[in-house]
Parts: structure tokens; C-alpha cells; sequence
């Protein structure tokens, strides 16, 4: 396998997952994919976090350039028979982070006003607000684990939502994936208070008020890999 190209450590990360009939998803998703499902249903997540430690290899993280805010809403998918996350939107608080993953990755980010209060601690408030794009997208949020945290293990519905390590990217009907790498998730259930959510709706996606699983993890070392062409 060629070397990494990135990594980068996520924090006071929150999945909001949401139970989804594949029928209303199939049309959004490229047709080369497949849309992976769990006993027959689909899902979104929505997952606000923060990252810092955000460099290559052999350069050392920066402050105020390696750390910024990200949110993302994506579903579940499979090409080749390998399972990853396709991206309906990613915002970020960077615009250089955006513009970046827009032209190396073909991601679909947006610049967003966002602001993260509480780090590390029990309550994390989250704020955020696209501030470019086509629609709007904010959501704001109070969020915090209530469990310890524990492994999920393979057959259940936590291990197919979370356990991915790869994602993939649309762009003039070619089709892209990246490989990434970390440990195993340690998930905590999550308290959460959900004030505004239109994050899905940029997308075409009404999702209900309250999500169906919520989960937060502390903190999470990452390795990304260079896009791969598929078709």
C-alpha cells in the first residue's frame, strides 16, 4: 500500500444516526455504488467533532492552521464489496481546509461559521451555520456521554455504522475512493439536546426531530490516504 498522506486526531465526536427506507436514498447516491444496508434499512448520520494534530507525514501540526471544526452527513455504501461512507455534505470552519479536500478529494464541503464550546469536558455545545453554498445548513447542539466507553463488536448495528475505512467521491460520473486507518471505536452512549438540525435537508433529506442512535466518542487518531480512481 502506498504511505498515508494525512493524519489527524478527532475530538468530542457525536453520531447522530437516523433509520432511513433505502427508496429514499437510492436516487441521491451515485448509481455505481451500492447502498449498504442493515436488515434491510438504511441510514444517515449527521457527526459534528473537532479535529487538531491535522498534518502530513514528517511536518509537525501548527496551531491555528491543524485544528479546525467539521461536520459531516453521509450514509453507507459499498463498491467491490468494500463497505465505506459516501458524503452528502461536509462543512468546515476553514476555508482553506475546504478548498483543499473540494479539489484533492472531490468531497462536497462548504465553509461554515462554527463555534465548539466545552471541549473535553462533560457538555459539548456545538454551533454551526454554512455560510457559502447553494442552501443553508446549521445545526446546534448540546451533547455529552452518559456510559463508559466499550467496543462494538461485528454483526451489530453500531460495528456497520461506525467500523468503515474508506470513503467515496462522485465527480463527473468517475468514481473515487480513499483509504483510511484507525483503531477500533470506543463509543459511549450520548445525551444529547437537539435545538436546530437542517443539515440533511441541503441534500433533499427530512429527518425526524429526534435520531434513532446517538454516539460519542472522546478522541480518535486518524490516517488518510491519497484519492484512487475506480471508474
Amino acid at each position: 500500500m502506498t504511505p498515508w498522506v494525512l493524519t489527524q486526531r478527532w475530538n468530542d465526536l457525536l453520531f447522530l444516526h437516523y433509520e432511513i427506507a433505502p427508496e429514499k436514498l437510492r436516487a441521491l447516491v451515485p448509481e455505481a455504488l451500492t447502498l449498504d444496508t442493515y436488515q434491510q434499512r438504511a441510514w444517515v448520520s449527521i457527526t459534528p467533532f473537532w479535529m487538531n494534530h491535522l498534518r502530513p507525514p514528517g511536518i509537525p501540526s501548527l496551531p491555528f492552521i491543524s485544528q479546525l471544526a467539521e461536520i459531516n452527513v453521509r450514509t453507507y455504501v459499498t463498491f467491490g464489496g468494500k463497505p465505506g461512507v459516501f458524503f452528502f455534505s461536509l462543512d468546515a470552519s476553514h476555508l482553506s481546509a475546504v478548498w483543499g479536500a473540494r479539489i484533492f478529494y472531490r468531497l462536497p464541503y462548504w465553509h461554515a461559521a462554527m463555534k465548539v464550546k466545552g471541549r473535553g469536558g462533560p457538555k459539548i455545545e456545538y454551533r454551526t451555520k454554512r455560510t457559502h453554498g447553494p442552501k443553508p445548513a446549521e445545526l446546534r447542539a448540546a451533547y455529552g456521554p452518559v456510559s463508559r466507553p466499550a467496543r462494538v463488536y461485528a454483526g451489530s448495528l453500531e460495528h456497520f455504522l461506525t467500523e468503515r475505512y474508506c470513503l467515496y467521491s462522485a465527480s463527473r460520473k468517475r468514481l473515487y475512493r480513499a483509504d483510511i486507518h484507525h483503531l477500533p471505536w470506543e463509543l459511549q452512549a450520548a445525551a444529547v439536546d437537539l435545538e436546530l438540525n437542517t443539515m440533511a435537508q441541503t441534500a433533499g433529506i427530512e429527518l425526524p426531530a429526534t435520531p434513532d442512535l446517538a454516539h460519542f466518542s472522546r478522541a480518535l487518531k486518524v490516517l488518510v490516504w491519497a484519492p484512487e480512481r475506480l471508474l
